[in-house]
């Protein structure tokens, strides 16, 4: 932050609620915060690929319910990265 000029004062303090049953897909979406594809476009979605490596290591049970929450959790983040 301070390379650009930024505090810790500048920004807000929000506290967002995950709740308990979605927290292992929270868990995978988090750690995939760098696997998103790109195209000429900008941010097109998540590098499926690596789900099933990061669903290993972060212990999910029920991977198909995971990967619809994370679907959810993807398709809300392009919407905002997308928003004009």
């Amino acid at each position: 932050m301070a390379a650009f000029g930024l505090t810790a004062d500048d920004y807000e303090e929000v506290i967002i609620e995950v709740w308990p049953d979605i927290w292992p897909a929270f868990l995978v979406f988090q750690s995939a915060s760098t696997q998103w594809r790109t195209g000429m476009a900008g941010v097109t979605g998540l590098d499926y690929n690596v789900l099933p490596w990061l669903m290993r290591i972060h212990d999910v049970q029920d991977e198909a319910t995971a990967l619809s929450d994370i679907r959810i959790m993807e398709r809300t983040a392009l919407k905002i990265m997308h928003k004009e």
